[in-house]
This record gives structure tokens, C-alpha cells and sequence, in this order.
């Protein structure tokens, strides 16, 4: 199975386990400024020079060797759950994507057939009712990640313990595990133990949210979109996420983890 999902500067600075929807874009970018002194042009899923990934078949052996003998500092980023599904609705659902098409093609006319899911247009200015379309789609994820239908789980709404898991299985070890709420302070923990070839200034770094200004916004406050069959499902899907990560399940709307996170239990009940 190897390290899917792993990224590695080229200088072997710091290797880093990519959690779709928490920060990657920007932590791809810092890495990639680490090595060169400039950013990658574009988005930095895209590239394929420059930066050390597990999906480029010559980077493979590298991340193996470098994660299996823990040469490099290795962290990952977790965000809460319930910000985090909001915002894979947003964006991959709601949103618009970065080539002008609907995420995944025939994705969002399947879910309002199937669960009448609404999301609007640009043309209309994405006009709909948000709560309502989110709870059915949240019953969608539900589905998918508990009985693979209609579809696999999508990257973007799988637990984030089922991607930071993979890394432990195949032998691997975190040495962090920082929040996006609390990005600028874990992201310079980091920085400030590792050697990278390039300084870099974290108050200079811009912010790279790739999936801005493609869909509608958020027109309500996080609770409102969670009522109480919202709320079981979102424990039936991400109890993990909330126990490890040290989130808080009874109030939405604090976005903030309550506790710093365990690594030694992260690495035991995810390396099973």
C-alpha cells in the first residue's frame, strides 16, 4: 500500500501526510517555498516537479526509504469536523471548480436526483436553501463512507483518522500534528524544527485556498446547519475525529480544539 497521500521537499526537509480540506494547499506551497524561494505557479496538486508526492512514481522509493527509517520530521493537519464538512459541501458540491465544471461531472446532477440536493448556479447566484441541501447531502456522505453507495467515499468527506491512519499502518511515525485553526502557531512549531534550504517568514505567506470565490458562501453560523439527526450522523461518521483530534462535539460552533493532541494514542488506536 505504501504512503498515499505523502508529500517530501526535495531536500528531505519535512515530510508531510496531506488531509484534503485543512490547509494542504498552503502547506504544499510552504514546503515548495522551502526548497526554491518562490512559490509553485498554480495550484500545487498540480505539480509534478518540485515537490516530492507518493502519487509520482519516482518519488515513491524516496518517501519510502525517508518514512521507514523516520529520517524527517513528519506532521499532518487536522481541522474540525464539522467546519470541515461544511466546507467539502461548499466547495465540492455547491462550488464551481477551478476548470469551470461541477466537481467529479455527473456528481451533483446524480445527488438532486437521488437525495434532492439543490445548489444553485452562478447564473442565479447560487440561490438555495443551504440547511436543507447540506442535510441531505450530509445523509449522501453518510452513505457512501458507511456502505460504499452510491459511491466509494470521496477524499474530501472521508474521516480525517482513515487518512492520518494509512501513514502508521505501512510504518510510520507523526512527530506532530498541528490545527488549522491555530495554523500560524503549529505551522511555525514545525518550521522551527526542521532545516529547510530557504527561510521561510510565515507572516509573509499568503494563504492558498484553492477552492475561494468558486461557490456560494456560507450564509449561516455552523450550528444552524446541524440539527439533531445532522448531529448523530456526524458521530456516526467522525467519532474518531472528535476524540483524537480533541474537538468539540456539543457545540458546533466552537471551531477551536479543546486539547492538544495525544500523539502516542493517535499512533496507538490508528496503528491497529
Amino acid at each position: 500500500m505504501g504512503f498515499p497521500g505523502t508529500w517530501m521537499t526535495e531536500s528531505e526537509s519535512v515530510v508531510y501526510r496531506v488531509v484534503p480540506k485543512c490547509a494542504c494547499s498552503t502547506i504544499g506551497q510552504i514546503m515548495y517555498y522551502s526548497d526554491h524561494g518562490r512559490f509553485f505557479d498554480g495550484d500545487i496538486h498540480d505539480s509534478t516537479t518540485g515537490l516530492h508526492k507518493w502519487a509520482q512514481e519516482h518519488s515513491q522509493p524516496l518517501i519510502e526509504a525517508n518514512v521507514r527509517a523516520h529520517k524527517s520530521f513528519a506532521f499532518t493537519c487536522v481541522r474540525n469536523p464539522y467546519a470541515r464538512i461544511l466546507s467539502s459541501f461548499f466547495d465540492k458540491i455547491a462550488g464551481i471548480q477551478r476548470n469551470g465544471k461541477r466537481y467529479r461531472g455527473n456528481l451533483v446532477p446524480q445527488l438532486a436526483q437521488k437525495y434532492g440536493i439543490d445548489v444553485g448556479a452562478p447564473e442565479d447566484g447560487f440561490e438555495f436553501d443551504q440547511i436543507k441541501s447540506f442535510r441531505r447531502f450530509l445523509l449522501f456522505a453518510r452513505d457512501t463512507i458507511r456502505w460504499r453507495k452510491p459511491m466509494e467515499p470521496d477524499i474530501h468527506w472521508s474521516a480525517m483518522s482513515g487518512h492520518i491512519a494509512t501513514f502508521i499502518a505501512n510504518g510510520g511515525r507523526y512527530d506532530q500534528i498541528i490545527f488549522t485553526e491555530k495554523f500560524n502557531e503549529g505551522m511555525q512549531q514545525v518550521l522551527d524544527r526542521i532545516e529547510t534550504p530557504v527561510t521561510v517568514d510565515l507572516s509573509h505567506i499568503p494563504r492558498f485556498n484553492e477552492s475561494e470565490g468558486h461557490g456560494p458562501k456560507r450564509v449561516h453560523k455552523v450550528s444552524d446547519y446541524f440539527d439533531d439527526l445532522s448531529r448523530h450522523l456526524i458521530w456516526e461518521i467522525y467519532k474518531k475525529d472528535f476524540q483524537l483530534f480533541r474537538y468539540d462535539f456539543d457545540d458546533p460552533d466552537n471551531k477551536m480544539p479543546t486539547a492538544e493532541v495525544d500523539l502516542a494514542e493517535v499512533h496507538a488506536k490508528l496503528g491497529q
